[in-house]
């Protein structure tokens, strides 16, 4: 708590040192290109992203993390922030994120959801519901299916989209629900996946809020109008998001 309290102060007595971005752990791959292409808009625009579970990331800014953006998974956080008074701009939708069910085997076909009820698939890994969009999407994916009862004991929890990924990766789960942007790297690019059909589960509108704290600064601004420029969605269509409707 003290090492926390310290940093923000650091922080906050050097305002211009860099752009301060809470991103939704399923943007951590494509996070990368898109500050590289603000930095070639803005050359003298230091970016520093901090990754997490959305509801994490709300609750600390709720609590006064020194955040400028932050760009949720979903609408429901940063609608949150907007009816507390701690952000300046109201949820701008930015994306749209999908889910898939993920195999750790690279030899093994994709597997449709029905088949987590088979007695091979002893370990499925979810991102927390409590504070993860992502989870509680998968949440309703189970449930939709009538698969939840029969995939509830054998549940493993990660604390955000991207430990979810991880577990898979490293077998500590034999499948998992995740985000379809955390499948295109290199080292994942083999495995098998299936697309999750949208039908099952409520709308993933990622939407982004410049906080009270990114008020004064003004390249919080315009990273937020990069966001929703023509580059970015293109890069963001590169990694598996979709473009939101538009009104």
């Amino acid at each position: 708590m003290r090492i926390a309290l310290l940093l923000g102060l650091l922080v906050l007595a050097f305002p211009g040192h860099a752009l301060t971005i809470a991103a939704a752990s399923s943007l951590r791959q494509v996070m990368p290109e898109l500050e590289a292409a603000f930095r070639q808009q803005r050359p003298d625009s230091p970016v520093r992203v901090i990754y997490g579970a959305s509801g994490k990331l709300a609750t600390q800014i709720l609590n006064g993390a020194p955040y400028d953006i932050f760009l949720s998974a979903d609408e429901t956080y940063p609608t949150h922030l907007a009816e507390q008074g701690a952000s300046t701009t109201d949820p701008e939708p930015y994306a749209i994120g999908r889910l898939v069910l993920w195999h750790r085997d690279p030899q093994r076909a994709p597997l449709v959801p029905e088949e987590l009820a088979g007695s091979d698939i002893r370990r499925i890994a979810i991102a927390q519901p409590r504070h993860a969009p992502y989870g509680q999407r998968a949440r309703e994916v189970l449930q939709a299916l009538n698969l939840w009862q029969t995939a509830e004991p054998r549940l493993v929890y990660g604390e955000n989209i991207g430990q979810t990924a991880a577990m898979v990766e490293s077998g500590a789960a034999d499948a998992g629900l995740i985000a379809w942007s955390l499948t295109f790297t290199p080292e994942l690019a083999d495995r098998p996946y299936t697309l999750i059909d949208q039908k099952f589960h409520s709308p993933m509108t990622m939407a982004m809020v410049i906080t009270r704290r990114g008020a004064d600064q003004r390249e919080a601004q315009r990273f937020h109008d990069f966001m929703l420029s023509t580059d970015a969605r293109a890069i963001l269509e590169q990694y598996g998001f979709e473009a939101p409707e538009e009104d």
